[in-house]
């Protein structure tokens, strides 16, 4: 006889947002601690790269790391060599460190209240990494914000430890940035980011991570959407290539930052998707719908 499995959903404001997370397990098992232990290891990624605290490892290095090598914690360091990576491969397009940027745009707070300061001009290879897990910055003037990576590592983190508890399935969804696992598929429904009170499609995941990002919208005040927070590091303002971007990818960290990818290169970003084993979806400024051919089967597109 199969074996009866119960759903259990639970929500907490974590990573400036709501994460959701979502088991499927027999009665009696120990669903309820899994879940509190993957809650605590988002948690943990909040309090080591968060930019809005003054001691994360992010803060940090932000204030040591443009003077002094910084030593930082496995995790950090983890995602900082993705970031490095993802960087190089992409020939700088991803770039962690647009942080003024987003400050002078009033996105991110000023380093504890000093004026923002805009670099003069571009350093190449701007982080280096050490065998001894520490991190220095190329010039006094570079700071950091792992907003478009480390969201997704969380994910990652939270599903790994579901995992360890031999949970057979499940989702953890942060904001939109999510992981399935197990049994599926899992459907999950996109908005239109060009009209985001309208359904764009509904898209079905097996063993995989979905992110998407778009232009700013607020569902409050029902506005059309804003300008994109996300920056072209070439241009130093808000890319306008592209309306929204969803990448499905193996991890979530990864489908995290290739949406920024994306959303700056548009097509362009091809041969990159196809190394990490990813796939996309984006919407052009003219709202056309294009997707990457080996992903239309998993994509329904709403009438």
């Amino acid at each position: 006889m199969p074996i009866a499995f119960d759903s259990t959903r639970r929500a907490r404001p974590l990573l400036g947002t709501f994460v959701e997370i979502e088991v499927a397990a027999a009665a009696g098992s120990d669903a309820a601690a899994a879940i509190d232990a993957a809650f605590d290891a988002v948690a943990e990624v909040h309090r080591l790269m968060s930019f809005h605290e003054h001691d994360t490892d992010v803060s940090r290095l932000n204030r040591e790391a443009g003077i002094r090598p910084t030593r930082v914690h496995a995790w950090t360091f983890q995602v900082l060599e993705a970031a490095v990576e993802m960087h190089r491969r992409s020939r700088g397009v991803f770039d962690v460190t647009v942080a003024p940027v987003l400050q002078a745009m009033g996105l991110l707070p000023g380093l504890d209240g000093a004026p923002v300061i805009m670099p003069e001009w571009r350093v190449t290879d701007p982080i280096e990494l050490s065998s001894e897990q520490t991190v220095r910055f190329r010039s006094p003037a570079i700071e950091i914000d792992l907003g478009g990576i480390a969201k997704g590592f969380a994910v990652d983190r939270a599903i790994e430890v579901l995992r360890g508890f031999d949970i057979p399935g499940g989702l953890v969804n942060a904001g939109g940035d999510l992981r399935v696992f197990g049994q599926g598929p899992h459907t999950v429904h996109l908005r239109d980011p060009g009209d985001p009170l309208r359904l764009l499609a509904r898209i079905e995941l097996t063993d995989e991570a979905l992110a998407s990002t778009a232009r700013r919208f607020d569902l409050v005040d029902g506005a059309a959407p804003g300008v994109s927070a996300i920056i072209d590091p070439f241009t130093g303002k808000p890319t306008g290539a592209v309306t929204g971007a969803t990448v499905r990818a193996p991890s979530c960290m990864i489908a995290d930052a290739l949406t920024k990818v994306v959303m700056i290169s548009g097509t362009g970003a091809g041969d990159l998707l196809a190394h990490y084993g990813a796939s996309a979806l984006l919407i052009s400024v003219d709202g056309e719908v294009q997707i990457t051919s080996d992903w239309p089967q998993a994509v329904h597109l709403a009438a």
